[in-house]
């Protein structure tokens, strides 16, 4: 399929502009695309995803802006194509088309997606609005990071529904010899073809266990079958989430019976359907299943300027590195490793950030200043603080503080000197500081607790009282020291909810926002990028985004 290309010059009597332009605010996301389109979307921005000659597909450009308000409104695949077709907004948005240009199937946007996802640069249309917000100069040196759940879009699965859907995929994908093979080993009766629990009388336990041990033992028998024999690859890949279902929440008694265990694998599969989902906590008191979304934004603007999906239970300060490439890639602030502008234009200098303060002329969080990097206390670990100070950048991150049961002294209550590796307990015993092979430490105090007078305040442990010390305790402390700070408080309460309301406006569709419109963490990650590039694109609309010729874009004054 050809690369096809927009009408430049609808008709003067049949274009929706003249029909929409009075109708709709000028800083609305369908006025800022019907100005900035062709130019922020060009058709030769999507060049590598079409072959030099064969049938003209959709103008990638129009496929453009209907994705982008897809992702604003929440919209299916189906919904987002019939609103192309009938609402004059999509199509005053897509240049001003005429009342009557012809609309398109919905696999038009499937089929887009497809080929971004397997360019060398999948993400151009989000990255796009991080290079014209740079040129405007709407992107300084400070971050706020934060995430949300996205709940996945399947079921999550009991352990049997686990295994045999397992089965019923190896079964499946398998050659029909090798079909043969696997369904004379299995021993339980069941033929793996229907989705459908077993009938057992669920109440009787020794009938669930019976039902529990013959399916587990009908997935040992398989992989039996199959170890050190080479296998396709999508068998391969069935085989290997067999194993890891079948043996994540099933334990062997002394009697040879396969049970339940009586505990969650610390990262459990939880449906076949998408292996890459897994059980996730916002808080300790609030669970979710499916995934992540992480995101980066600056402050002043409010434009996201990075974001990222991980499977649910992967911890907040993980993904942060990834947030921050661009300022980690970039700590001097002079723009020499601009990371939006390299990936989308290698010879785009975005450097002075449309116009902002050559480095070293201000502190202000733009270009050449100082990077400050804020985010919650689930950004406050030892090794993202190690990696930000060594990249110089300032840290505005919240840390746990210290816990203890009962009310007794927390860790904060004895003094730890990092300089002469002993701790100092309230009462004025010394420990020393014992270190492990991976830099962390623990001060024993050991019987002279038996006899302290602060015992009752401190420890109820028959060995007495320890202290653990991170490896990162340096950076801890200093983390806590500095939060402790007035006016350290007061930036970071006038800054960091910021990235809250932008949260807001990511998640305020439950389709294909609070919940992922497909499956996979490769596709949810593309499909959360291109949600932001519509936020960014309805932010960029707020402010007054113009382009001022030569690829040069602005904020309108006023």
């Amino acid at each position: 399929m050809a690369l096809g290309r927009t009408p430049m010059q609808p008709g003067s009597l049949s274009s929706t502009a003249s029909f929409c332009e009075g109708r709709l605010a000028p800083n609305s996301i369908y006025a800022v695309l019907h100005r900035e389109c062709r130019t922020l979307f060009p058709d030769e921005m999507f060049t590598d995803l079409f072959a030099a000659d064969g049938r003209n597909s959709i103008p990638p450009m129009i496929v453009a802006v209907v994705t982008v308000l897809q992702r604003l409104e929440g919209l299916s695949d189906r919904e987002a194509a019939d609103r192309f077709a009938f609402d004059v907004r999509w199509k005053y948005a897509a240049g001003g088309l005429d009342f009557d240009h012809p609309g398109f199937v919905h696999t038009v946007l499937v089929d887009f997606r497809a080929r971004l996802a397997a360019s060398d640069r999948p993400d151009r249309i989000f990255e796009r609005t991080i290079q014209v917000a740079g040129q405007a100069g709407l992107i300084g040196r400070k971050r706020v990071l934060d995430s949300a759940p996205i709940y996945d879009a399947v079921a999550t699965q009991d352990t049997i529904t686990l295994i045999r859907s397992a089965i019923r995929g190896l079964l499946r994908v398998a050659d029909r010899p090798l079909r043969v093979e696997l369904r004379a080993v299995i021993s339980s009766g069941d033929a793996y073809t229907d989705l459908a629990k077993p009938v057992t009388d669920w109440s009787d336990p020794a009938e669930r266990e019976a039902l529990i041990d013959s399916r587990a033992r009908d997935a040992r028998a398989l992989l039996a079958h199959l170890d050190g024999r080479e296998l396709p690859l999508e068998a391969a890949q069935v085989a290997v989430l067999l194993a890891t279902v079948a043996g994540q929440d099933l334990e062997q008694g002394a009697d040879g019976v396969f049970r339940i265990a009586r505990k969650v694998a610390r990262d459990r599969v939880i449906s076949t359907v998408d292996p890459q989902a897994r059980h996730g906590h916002k808080t300790s008191a609030r669970g979710f299943d499916g995934y992540k979304g992480h995101v980066a934004a600056d402050p002043d603007s409010e434009i996201i300027t990075a974001t990222t999906v991980t499977a649910g239970n992967r911890g907040d300060a993980q993904a942060a590195p990834d947030l921050l490439a661009d300022l980690l890639a970039d700590p001097a602030g002079d723009g020499s490793d601009d990371v939006a502008g390299s990936s989308l234009d290698p010879d785009a200098d975005l450097s002075d950030g449309g116009g902002g303060p050559e480095p070293g002329e201000a502190d202000d969080g733009k270009a050449g200043g100082k990077a400050v990097v804020y985010g919650d206390a689930a950004y406050g670990a030892g090794d993202l603080l190690e990696q930000l100070e060594e990249a110089d950048v300032e840290v505005k991150v919240k840390t746990q503080p210290p816990v203890n049961t009962g009310g007794r002294f927390t860790k904060d209550a004895f003094g730890i000197d990092l300089d002469e590796q002993t701790v100092t307990c309230p009462n004025g015993v010394v420990a020393p500081i014992r270190r492990t092979i991976g830099g962390a430490g623990t001060a024993t105090f050991g019987g002279v607790c038996a006899s302290c007078p602060l015992a009752v305040w401190c420890t109820t442990a028959k060995g007495g009282r320890k202290v653990t010390i991170s490896r990162h305790e340096e950076h801890l402390a200093r983390a806590r020291a500095n939060s402790a700070d007035p006016a350290w408080q007061a930036d970071y309460r006038a800054t960091r909810p910021k990235v809250e309301r932008k949260i807001a406006h990511l998640m305020r569709r439950r389709h294909g926002g609070r919940r992922a419109r497909m499956r996979g963490l490769d596709k949810i990650a593309a499909d959360f990028s291109l949600l932001a590039a519509a936020v960014n694109l309805a932010r960029l609309g707020v402010l007054g985004l113009v382009s001022t010729g030569g690829g040069n874009w602005a904020v309108a004054a006023g």
